[in-house]
């Protein structure tokens, strides 16, 4: 709002000096202002002289009752061409204000990446699979943005024929735990396993997992993850496992399971965290540790070490010519699949006229079984031909 205020008879705010007329920002010839005159002053002798020939301002500066004069602007409108064009033609020497548009801002595409990393291809993301003689393994993620499964998979180690280790690693609150497992667990496993009696190969095998349960905590990292091995050397199967992954060994074309899970529903995990000063709740049809981990063993898992413990329990078995296939697979799977089921599956792909099929076509197979009924859990699956072993 603009105000002009004419004091009588002053020769600083005289009407006739020329503030009002010769300020086009001040007082403007457009029609789009209202003169306002106040009648109960006495008016002022002096003429009013005005550079602009605007007829609203002119007749404004000669009225002999308008010595103040209060110009109000009305709310801004949409100027059709045709006032444009009158104004014009009205106050060819006085300039109309127009709001100036600000210059247009040159944003560089490149700083609306916000500096996040590339993702990695969906190939790499999404789907882990390898296959080489003797087993076949593939992995494939769930509804996490990445995948937290690992595996590990291993022959003819240290020079020696036949010795060979396998596992599955399912990581949760992130891969590291399962990472670190599948990179050091193996060796640090044979390290006690060749310096020791063969007869004390299960005290081997637990020493191998709290090592790497121990250096993995030394890294400072964060997550845990669930393992599942199987050692084979001299013939013999030794399998492990610490927390929901699970071994399933085919006797003949019947299912065995090697491991039994570790979770907080089981009456004696259950009473061994209770006996540390833990507790175990049902949340949302779920058994947890604290409310929290629905695992009660595994690598990792730093929060609640008091109570997850990284010891694993042990299996030993002679391989016999009827063995002739080991399952390794994380709980993305058994969630969805039984066993026998999971056994019926693989052999219908290598056994008969179908056995000389690829082992990862059978592995394919399980992940996808696991998939179509819902499964939403990284789901990694390793098939091992026993007979490779005797």
């Amino acid at each position: 709002m603009s105000c002009s205020v004419a004091v009588s008879n002053s020769p600083v705010f005289s009407p006739s000096s020329s503030l009002f007329c010769s300020k086009p920002s001040i007082i403007s010839s457009s029609p789009e202002s209202l003169s306002l005159s106040l009648s109960h002053l006495k008016p002022s002798n002096s003429s009013t002289s005005s550079s602009c020939s605007s007829p609203s301002a002119a007749a404004a500066s000669s009225s002999p009752s308008s010595p103040f004069r209060l110009r109000l602007p009305k709310p801004p409108t949409a100027f059709s061409a045709s006032s444009a064009a009158s104004a014009s033609s009205t106050s060819p020497n006085c300039t109309v204000l127009k709001r100036k548009r600000p210059a247009r801002l040159d944003i560089p595409v490149s700083s609306l990446t916000f500096a996040v990393p590339p993702t990695p291809s969906v190939a790499a993301r999404d789907v882990v699979e390898a296959e080489e003689d003797g087993f076949g393994v593939s992995c494939k993620r769930g509804r996490r943005e990445y995948m937290e499964d690992r595996y590990t998979a291993g022959d003819n180690l240290r020079g020696e024929h036949k010795l060979a280790f396998f596992g599955i690693f399912d990581g949760h609150g992130g891969a590291k735990a399962a990472e670190f497992a599948a990179s050091n667990l193996e060796k640090n496993v044979l390290d006690e396993v060749i310096v020791r009696d063969e007869d004390n190969v299960e005290e081997a095998v637990k020493r191998g997992y709290l090592n790497t349960d121990s250096d993995f905590l030394k890294e400072d990292l964060h997550g845990g993850s669930c393992c599942v091995t199987a050692l084979i050397r001299n013939g013999n199967l030794i399998v492990s496992n610490a927390g929901d992954c699970r071994a399933v060994i085919s006797r003949g074309g019947v299912a065995e399971a090697l491991t039994s899970d570790h979770r907080p529903s089981r009456e004696d995990e259950r009473d061994r965290i209770e006996n540390l000063g833990g507790y175990v709740d049902l949340c949302r049809g779920v058994w947890r540790i604290q409310g929290s981990l629905a695992v009660s063993r595994g690598i990792g898992d730093r929060h609640l070490k008091q109570w997850v413990t990284a010891e694993p329990e042990t299996k030993v078995l002679r391989i016999e010519p009827e063995h002739d296939l080991l399952i390794l697979a994380s709980d993305g799977l058994w969630d969805k699949v039984s066993n026998q089921e999971a056994v019926d599956t693989a052999r219908s792909f290598l056994v008969g006229n179908n056995k000389s099929q690829p082992l990862l076509l059978a592995c394919k197979k399980l992940v996808d079984l696991s998939v179509s009924r819902g499964s939403l859990d990284d789901t990694s699956v390793m098939l091992i031909k026993l007979e490779h072993y005797i």
